[in-house]
């Protein structure tokens, strides 16, 4: 009787490390990167390159550029292919000049660069002050003759494009060069145009294209969108011969920034597919207007849909509700984080701190600041600043000076703040010092924002013939806002002639024609008396059509938001609050009269 021949089921210990390590570039867990690592020191494989590249990457991904700088420093006369994968690793890790580091390391061993290296550089070069070192690179490229390869060029064409203005007349030229063009090429440079605003000739080259993909028609739907230009972005996506998530999310944040939420929703409702991007568009848009049960609603029905939440969705309500007020939505999307242990990230944590304190609720955004492992800059600039806004000025400072002593760099944000919060503390001496600190101590130019804070905290004090100097001495021009700070100040001191003199600069200003500052102005004749100055600055206002908009209150019940403006009848119960209004009037007469007559 024979026995049958299995298959063995063992598997070499060598051939599983050489499985893990081909599949390692794609690892994003430390843990099992770190396991991985430990295993080919032992299999004394931490010399060879190809092991290297492979372990480069995944350090990389896992973003631990020091471990995967180490690798590279074991490697034993590492090649071109070696190099470039620690280049694009400083890329993706945001270390540009590490990256063109690693170019010259390899220059000086006698290595050329080749067709994959400058491609790699050239994601790093991104922005108006990279457009030299684009040209530098693009003359490299001509001179060792990689233009023939369409990687090359295409990313040339979206590093140049990348650079803004001053770079798109480059990417024009190697475009139209370029001897043979693929749908990337066209792609590239629609977009570029796309970005720097010059739709038309966009539109011009996308109808040119000899063949066209979801890319393409995506580019142009976007550069329509974000124009404002609905009506042709509607056309084009008609025309479209396949939509994806992409193309249909386009439009509707493109109704939704509209204020067009209706028909926002209309076209969320008819996507056939949806990923969480077209949830959050709709749920932000919502909170952003206002409607609270809308946005409410439709975040329930996100939650019953299984989506779970990412960082991007979470940051983007929650600030949409910071802008609206909408404290009912951003406490759900708390609720939710802390139900699903969601791992909050700094952002996420920021954006909680920001919400909370901006719909007044300080107590619960001071709870999540100190219940944070880990802060940044962010985190410190949003709670200074709302407890500056809130009044709690001497805690706002007190904050600062902690902030410093744990090691964190105030940047101009954080100043701001801090000024604001010496503004309504009334602190002045120690304003004018911080005010001071920043260039001294920190290398930070003074902003409008700033002197806008210290012509307040100055005004407020009293103190407003140093205000007015302080406008002098700006190296800016001022701003409406500044002159009104100092115009408003003037009114609440009584400071008729230095109100005056503050007229004489701003005749030859061109803000003089902001409503807010003649009406400030008006305000000031108006209390000195002066009935002559105040007709000639209400007949000036009336002359060039100007008016002042009308201040608005808001108000959040039961998950709605209610808005109101001075003699503003649009909302739906308008006849019945002017009632109560009026009802509440002829009560307060009725016990005035009492009070008086007993």
């Amino acid at each position: 009787m024979s026995v049958p021949i299995r298959n063995p089921t063992w598997v070499s210990r060598r051939r599983l490390l050489e499985q893990k390590i081909s599949d390692l570039h794609r690892c994003s867990s430390l843990v099992q990167v770190k396991q991985v690592h430990a295993q080919v020191f032992k299999a004394n494989l931490h010399q060879d390159s190809f092991v290297g590249q492979k372990l480069i990457a995944a350090f990389s991904l896992c973003r631990q550029m020091t471990l995967a700088v180490n690798v590279f420093n074991q490697i034993q006369d590492p090649d071109v292919l070696v190099y470039n994968t620690l280049i694009r690793a400083h890329v993706q890790n945001s270390e540009p000049l590490l990256a063109f580091s690693v170019l010259f390391q390899m220059q000086d061993r006698g290595l050329f660069a080749d067709n994959f290296t400058y491609p790699f550089l050239l994601k790093a070069c991104s922005g108006k002050a990279w457009v030299r070192v684009v040209e530098m690179i693009h003359a490299q490229v001509e001179k060792m003759g990689f233009s023939l390869d369409n990687f090359v060029p295409n990313s040339l064409i979206d590093s140049y494009s990348k650079c803004g203005l001053g770079g798109i007349g480059a990417a024009r030229k190697v475009f139209e060069v370029m001897k043979k063009r693929d749908t990337v090429s066209w792609n590239s440079i629609i977009g570029g145009l796309v970005k720097v605003g010059e739709l038309v000739e966009a539109r011009k080259l996308f109808d040119e294209m000899p063949e066209r993909d979801t890319v393409s028609w995506n580019t142009i739907l976007d550069g329509y969108v974000k124009a404002g230009e609905m009506d042709a972005a509607f056309e084009l996506f008609e025309k479209m011969p396949a939509r994806n998530v992409v193309s249909w999310s386009t439009m509707v944040l493109g109704y939704s920034k509209a204020g067009d939420m209706d028909m926002a929703r209309m076209l969320f409702d008819k996507m056939p597919v949806k990923n969480l991007v077209p949830w959050t568009i709709m749920i932000s848009g919502y909170a952003e207007k206002g409607f609270a049960k809308d946005a409410i609603n439709l975040y329930k029905q996100m939650e019953e849909a299984g989506l779970k939440l990412d960082d991007g969705t979470v940051v983007s309500i929650l600030s949409a509700c910071a802008v609206s007020g909408l404290l009912g939505l951003g406490e759900r999307v708390h609720a939710s984080i802390e139900r699903t242990r969601f791992k909050c990230s700094i952002q996420v944590s920021n954006a909680l701190i920001d919400m909370y304190a901006k719909c007044g609720s300080l107590d619960k955004a001071l709870g999540i600041f100190h219940g944070m492992a880990r802060r940044d800059v962010v985190s410190w600039n949003a709670i200074i600043q709302r407890l500056a806004m809130h009044g709690y000025g001497e805690k706002a400072l007190q904050l600062f000076s902690r902030m410093k002593g744990e090691g964190f760099v105030p940047d101009k944000v954080t100043f701001v703040g801090v000024l604001c919060a010496c503004t309504h503390a009334g602190f002045i001496d120690e304003g004018l010092c911080y005010f001071h600190a920043m260039e001294r101590d920190y290398g930070i130019a003074p902003e409008v924002e700033h002197y806008g804070c210290m012509v307040d905290l100055l005004g407020r004090g009293g103190r407003l013939k140093e205000a007015l100097r302080l406008v002098h001495s700006m190296p800016l021009e001022p701003n409406a806002i500044i002159w009104g700070t100092l115009l408003g100040a003037c009114r609440m001191h009584n400071a008729t002639g230095l109100a005056e003199e503050v007229l004489d600069c701003l005749v030859k200003s061109p803000v003089l024609s902001d409503s807010g500052n003649l009406a400030t102005l008006s305000n000031i004749y108006a209390a000195a008396g002066d009935w002559g100055n105040v007709a000639n600055i209400r007949l000036r206002m009336k002359s060039t059509s100007i008016q002042k908009p009308s201040g608005a209150s808001s108000i959040e019940v039961d998950d709605e938001i209610h808005e109101f403006k001075v003699f503003d009848r649009s909302h739906p119960k308008s006849e019945r609050i002017y009632k109560t209004i009026d009802g509440l009037g002829q009560h307060a007469q009725h016990i005035n009269k009492l009070t008086t007559s007993s």
